[in-house]
């Protein structure tokens, strides 16, 4: 009789430890949440609403996830994407691949003709862009995420609190509302923000999708368990400056895969590839005259490549 009392007891303190920590975790969520919602006080990505047709992605097949990454800069005043991106995500192996498109690449936009794939968006916001990207590269997309460049900041401080290490070739400052001097430094925030808007130089956009991706490599390099940990203010801030069709149970998946995965690195690729394009001035302006084939070619053998890690 003795004993099944100790054990009750035993069982009743257990639960009321369990109950605890279950409501400090909730409080703690609830909290960091709002804490991100507080951050965004400027964001006005959903303000207004567009009548764009609505995002028909494809269903996820075979654990492999197509996220549709678009940069919204307030610079663009005809509402062109600034960034145009696929993040490609294996759930067997927690790899992330990364493909930029660039702005200016030449292709047919369903129903629309010819013309610069960043003004897939302003006609027919992401699911125009959708049907771009399958029309033209046969990419089956599963979601979007449309980014308010006002956030980028904010997300990839809370991502990468101590920052991230670039090395800057030369002076930049044109068109991105600071200056960033040459040489070796750690960037955060607003400094990272403009060191991958920076697109006057020697490169132009080019010079820009590989910061870009650089940055991003380094940040997915960084996260960690603490990030993990910092989900709830992560989501707060992405609810207000990110506008997707992600649900918070995929992201926690994919969060969770590649803190867990066995390789922090992130392959990258860039359409159109070296050697496989031509610049042309067309009634559009100045375009990227691509070779649709070796594109087509180079992307599928980017995402079929297997890990080396």
């Amino acid at each position: 009789m003795r004993r099944s009392k100790k054990s009750r007891k035993w069982l009743r303190n257990l639960f009321l430890a369990f109950a605890i920590i279950l409501v400090a975790g909730i409080i703690y969520s609830v909290y960091q949440y709002n804490s991100g919602l507080a951050m965004a006080e400027d964001s006005h990505l959903k303000d207004s609403e567009n009548a764009f047709d609505p995002f028909e992605g494809a269903d996820v097949q075979f654990g492999q996830i197509n996220v549709l990454l678009m940069g919204s800069d307030a610079r663009d005043e005809d509402g062109r994407s600034d960034t145009l991106m696929i993040a490609h995500y294996d759930q067997t192996t927690n790899k992330v691949k990364l493909i930029s498109i660039m702005r200016d690449t030449y292709v047919d936009i369903p129903d629309h003709g010819m013309d610069k794939i960043n003004a897939a968006f302003a006609i027919g916001g992401p699911e125009l862009v959708r049907k771009t990207i399958k029309q033209n590269f046969d990419i089956d997309v599963n979601y979007y995420a449309l980014v308010d460049f006002k956030g980028f900041p904010k997300i990839i401080d809370l991502l990468a609190p101590d920052g991230i290490e670039v090395d800057i070739p030369y002076e930049m400052s044109h068109g991105i509302g600071m200056t960033l001097h040459p040489g070796e430094q750690t960037l955060h925030g607003n400094e990272l923000l403009g060191y991958v808007r920076f697109r006057h130089d020697r490169l132009s956009d080019f010079g820009r999708v590989e910061r870009q991706q650089e940055v991003l490599t380094k940040v997915k390099e960084q996260i960690g368990v603490s990030s993990f940990m910092n989900l709830p203010k992560i989501l707060g801030v992405v609810d207000s400056y990110v506008d997707t069709n992600v649900d918070n149970k995929t992201i926690l998946t994919i969060g969770k895969g590649i803190v867990n995965g066995k390789s922090n690195s992130m392959d990258t690729l860039r359409i159109p590839t070296a050697d496989s394009y031509e610049d042309k001035r067309v009634d559009v302006g100045e375009v990227l005259d691509i070779d649709l084939d070796k594109n087509k070619q180079a992307i599928e053998e980017f995402l079929s490549a297997k890990e080396n890690d």
